[in-house]
């Protein structure tokens, strides 16, 4: 494709997307250190702070290929030795501008976007010159293939991100990524890169991390990190620095790292999203192409790139994972229906109630967030110390990781302490949360006690996971100040947090929790005082009905592979065995009370609880089988649904639900619903939480008559 038909090509492009925030590429000259000679430096730039990062959309495109327009001619006639690549401060370039593709309505407009990447970055490793990226900054997608094409590349120490995370968006790295990185740095490690990475919630490699894997050939210093590349550059034009880069294994090796990836696609989505499987396909032809020796020809690569860039563009499933992360990303940093933040109230002290396991790890989080002074009580002294001593033991470990030093540390410890007097504990905390046993009427008594000695500003917050805040707060004074603040377990890694408002809690308390919340570094969700609120009442429903089919005759396994297609972190009853089935039970019985026409109590669990069980499975053989102890308990009913059937049920009973959720005012819309489920239930990111999935499986219409969300939300705009 000649040079104006790829000018034609971007701006076609651009008509497409009039709102993009244009990248420049400035062209400078230097001279080198050594009298290596003049030497072309392009520099990305979006015109923003780091807090913008730079991004490629086809205008972007444009003006790097009207940059390369001037450098292959200075290359061409002699005027420079050679050509770097570098970007603003903090950042290199993040990819691909998601915005425009949210746009994109045909296949040869998503085809579009994938050539015209192609075209511009190929024209790198054409030059007559040698050509250099230095990565500077924070590196994704795009701004990682873009170095791809060059001859040498040099990463900052100080570099905090770099990946190709577009399979855990529903793309493949679509602009030479998959060609070229199995080529550099050989399968095994691309595919850790490319699939594995992404799928394992979009993790980041550091700089030191993307030298040591080979992507980059040296490695320098943040606070003079162009200038050290730029001396490096001019060694190695001048032959100083010999590149060295181990030779890549075509053989068994290559076909091994494959299947790697097909297994870890495998574990991660079931087959249930074509992404990582795609870029799998591209990876295992580009052993056969030949080596960057034999003239790499990757065109054939950069061609499959291309389509399989555009089919998934057209499909489902990018158009979740973009919806996904604008949720993640957007709606979760403005909570729909949070009060003024300038009403919140500061915290200066935080009281726990309880020193379980719950308490202390709430004790800890509020501690390493806040850094003020947090105060546990408990029925009982050892309990006391115990709770104390598990936070003390967890700054431990912290350190002996090196993730904060002795001094903190020591400062940590200093801050947090236990006692069994709450008049004592609280009477100067502004901040006062529960975390005692699931019962209505323990939580009302702890609530009386509290309020008899907090201030009178003090936030009063319940950790409860099904219970109505309105009603633990009714026999109050101050029932304003009582606001629920369901975290989800393990607390330190699940990022939801659902904010409960009581029929009585008032703006200020409410804004409080959001402030904390935000201090905390959780994803708030206003939610209704409804019972379970969001995730448990789903997850409830969703487990219940799986329940019933093995209550009613399904075997266990049929029951449990029919959900493999919704891509889920764990299966129903693993869930259960990490929820913990005693939990479970109490919070379909929670339900029941309240609408005991869809959430049943199963007898089967109830007599798996009984007999002590901590779940259905043993792992005797490494893998999860019905406890046989578990399988004499079961008693079925002689009804047997297929998987598809089992599949239906399911769906049909969650649609309704979160119709139902969504009618009666629990959250502010559909998306509130996924964002809960992804960030609270590790719901597939690229299924978009659940109502994409229920819009494109034909559910939501089969139940409700109409779909969830509206056309281009979460799907091809109509």
């Amino acid at each position: 494709m000649s040079n104006t038909t790829t000018a034609e090509l971007l701006k076609g492009a651009a008509e497409l997307f009039p709102d993009e925030v244009v990248t420049s590429a400035h062209v400078r000259h230097l001279d080198l250190p050594y009298g290596a000679g003049r030497f072309a430096l392009i520099t990305l730039d979006n015109g923003f702070d780091h807090t913008k990062p730079t991004t490629f959309g086809p205008g972007s495109l444009a003006n790097l290929n009207a940059a390369l327009d001037q450098v292959e001619k200075e290359a061409a006639d002699g005027d420079i030795v050679g050509v770097g690549l570098t970007g603003k401060p903090f950042i290199f370039a993040v990819g691909a501008d998601l915005k425009g593709v949210e746009l994109l309505k045909r296949h040869e407009d998503a085809l579009a976007i994938g050539k015209g990447g192609h075209e511009v970055f190929k024209r790198l490793s054409a030059l007559a010159v040698p050509t250099f990226a230095y990565y500077n900054g924070a590196a994704m997608g795009g701004g990682v293939e873009a170095g791809l094409h060059c001859s040498y590349r040099t990463v900052s120490k100080a570099l905090p991100a770099f990946s190709l995370p577009e399979v855990f968006l529903g793309l493949v790295p679509g602009w030479g990524g998959c060609a070229l990185l199995p080529n550099l740095i050989g399968a095994d490690k691309a595919v850790s890169v490319i699939i594995e990475n992404s799928l394992n919630q979009n993790k980041q490699l550091k700089g030191q991390q993307v030298f040591d894997l080979g992507i980059a050939d040296a490695i320098f210093e943040g606070a003079d990190f162009l200038e050290q590349s730029l001396i490096w550059t001019a060694r190695v034009l001048k032959d100083d620095v010999a590149v060295e880069r181990p030779e890549v294994d075509r053989g068994e090796a290559w076909d091994q790292a494959v299947a790697k990836g097909r297994f870890i696609a495998d574990g991660k989505v079931h087959g249930a999203a074509p992404a990582a499987y795609r870029a799998l396909d591209i990876i295992a032809a580009a052993k056969s192409v030949g080596s960057a020796d034999a003239g790499f020809d990757a065109e054939t690569l950069f061609d499959m790139e291309n389509v399989a860039l555009a089919d998934l563009i057209m499909g489902g499933e990018l158009r979740a994972g973009i919806y996904s992360f604008n949720l993640v990303q957007k709606r979760a940093k403005r909570p729909a229906g949070a009060p003024d933040k300038k009403l919140a109230r500061p915290v200066s002290k935080v009281g726990v109630v309880g020193a379980g396991l719950m308490a202390s790890q709430l004790a800890l989080l509020f501690l390493r967030r806040l850094e003020v002074p947090v105060v546990l009580t408990d029925i009982d002294q050892e309990r006391v110390d115990k709770g104390v001593g598990y936070v003390h033991a967890e700054i431990d470990k912290l350190l002996g990781k090196g993730r904060i030093n002795q001094d903190k540390a020591n400062r940590l410890k200093a801050l947090v302490s236990g006692v069994l007097d709450k008049a004592e504990g609280f009477s100067d905390a502004d901040f006062v949360i529960e975390a005692v046993f699931e019962e209505i009427g323990v939580k009302q008594q702890v609530f009386a006690e509290v309020e008899a000695v907090a201030p009178a500003h003090a936030i009063l917050a319940t950790n409860t996971s099904s219970l109505s805040v309105t009603e633990m707060a009714s026999k109050l004074k101050h029932p304003e100040r009582v606001v629920g603040f369901h975290f989800f377990n393990p607390v330190a890694i699940l990022p939801l947090l659902e904010i409960v408002r009581g029929e009585k809690t008032d703006d200020a308390s409410l804004a409080t929790a959001f402030g904390v919340a935000k201090t905390l570094k959780k994803t708030a969700v206003l939610v209704k005082d409804a019972p379970a609120f969001v995730v448990n009442r789903i997850l409830t429903r969703f487990m219940g009905e799986i329940q019933n089919v093995i209550d009613e005759g399904t075997p266990v396994e049929v029951a449990e592979k029919a959900i493999e297609p919704l891509g889920l972190p764990m299966s129903p009853l693993v869930l259960l065995e990490l929820v913990g089935p005693a939990i479970g039970l109490h919070v379909s019985e929670t339900l029941n009370r309240a609408f005991p026409d869809r959430f049943t109590v199963s007898p089967n669990l109830k007599a798996v609880v009984e007999a002590g069980k901590r779940g259905f499975y043993v792992y005797d053989s490494g893998k999860p089988e019905l406890d046989p102890e578990v399988a004499a308990l079961l008693k079925q009913g002689d009804s047997v649904l297929t998987e598809e059937q089992v599949r239906d049920r399911v769906l049909d009973a969650v649609a309704q639900e979160i119709g139902l959720m969504l009618d009666e005012g629990v959250v502010a819309e559909a998306q509130d619903i996924d964002l809960c489920l992804i960030t609270g239930a590790g719901w597939p990111f690229h299924l978009g939480g659940i109502t994409p999935y229920l819009d494109r499986a034909g559910v939501s219409e089969r139940v409700r008559g109409k779909k969830f969300l509206a056309p281009g939300i979460a799907s091809v705009p109509a």
